[in-house]
């Protein structure tokens, strides 16, 4: 008998700090730690399976440490997993990255993980390394070798050209098993090979555009995989989405902050504006964003998972600043209503035993 993969649901945020487009106003940075902590201690409750914070240091995102306020939520919750969303490895030091991930995987009973990343904005570059480097491939995948050499070996003897060389000194603290590391991607077909070719989880982030795009760009991760003899590899989605009681009020929710957040990053990165028939559009059938009540998002979801096949798909909610209590009501929905829909019909697609 083969035993069937559960399927994971969870969350993911950046902690953004912007101001409420309904109210104009901005919480205080304490409130908005607050508020997050409050999230994913009810995405712990209603028994979603992982929490996520990626690394920004920008004045609109608060999260420029995930692994410290992971840590925080580790004391307040008991079940789910607790990843960062991404770390962004090229600014930082791996030995230093598999501490901090060591250590909360200590405090929080095993729950911990990392998702390294090329990250998606440089403003980290200027900020820890004066600029960007003449060739940022080269030190992220030098980086990579050393956080899974660290992981992999108690004493690591290893040698690069980014930073000073280990000679075979320990690294600690180290957890009671090994940490689980996803390679985060965007769209870039180097990244799918790295990650297949590693046997690293990837997490595919689809954030705009027809998802059914990147069926080939699952393929490329999968043959890399299936050539390096690694076999069958994990995959997480990770998307935007928001959830309410009526597919109409999820979106007029969601709509304000959302095209506020995108239209601020067009401006810096040359997109056209998002208006509302093109968030709707967004919201149609093979979009990207999974913003509805608990039927419809459920059934987008199912739909999504007959073309890719994955075992995660992780929810930012959070694009741009909405009402608390609107959160957590989407953060209930999920849990409660989507993941139990979501999660039986994947147990049923899939075969359980084996010829």
């Amino acid at each position: 008998m083969t035993t069937p993969t559960p399927f994971q649901l969870g969350l993911y945020s950046f902690g953004d700090f912007t101001p409420d487009p309904a109210t104009g106003a901005t919480p205080s940075p304490a409130e908005r730690l607050k508020n997050l902590l409050e999230e994913a201690e009810l995405a712990d409750q209603v028994g979603l399976d992982v929490f996520g914070l990626g690394e920004h240091h920008r004045p609109d995102y608060l999260v420029s440490s995930p692994a410290t306020v992971l840590a925080a939520m580790a004391a307040r919750t008991r079940s789910i997993r607790l990843t960062s969303a991404v770390t962004v490895l090229g600014t930082d030091d791996p030995v230093r990255v598999y501490q901090q991930f060591a250590t909360l995987d200590l405090l929080s009973g095993g729950r911990a993980e990392i998702m390294v990343g090329r990250g998606s904005f440089a403003e980290s570059f200027p900020l820890f390394l004066g600029g960007m480097p003449a060739d940022y491939d080269a030190l992220f995948a030098e980086r990579l070798e050393l956080l899974l050499a660290v992981r992999g070996s108690e004493q690591v003897t290893w040698q690069g050209r980014t930073r000073p060389p280990l000679g075979g000194q320990g690294v600690y603290p180290r957890p009671e098993s090994p940490l689980p590391v996803w390679l985060a991607v965007g769209g870039t077909p180097s990244s799918a090979r790295r990650a297949g070719t590693l046997g690293l989880p990837m997490a595919l982030a689809i954030i705009g555009g027809a998802y059914e795009r990147f069926a080939p760009f699952v393929r490329l991760y999968r043959d890399a995989a299936r050539t390096a003899g690694h076999g069958e590899v994990p995959l997480g989605i990770n998307g935007h989405g928001f959830l309410a009681d009526t597919s109409r009020g999820a979106a007029d929710l969601a709509f304000p902050a959302h095209s506020l957040v995108m239209n601020r990053l067009g401006r810096e990165r040359g997109w056209a504006p998002m208006g509302r028939a093109h968030f709707d559009a967004e919201r149609g059938p093979g979009g990207a964003l999974f913003v509805g009540d608990p039927e419809e998002v459920a059934a987008k979801l199912l739909h999504q998972h007959e073309l890719f096949g994955h075992t995660r798909f992780l929810m930012q909610m959070s694009v741009g600043t909405l009402p608390h209590a609107a959160m957590l009501r989407s953060i209930e929905l999920f849990g409660t209503k989507v993941a139990p829909l979501v999660r039986a019909e994947v147990a049923r697609r899939q075969p359980t035993a084996s010829s």
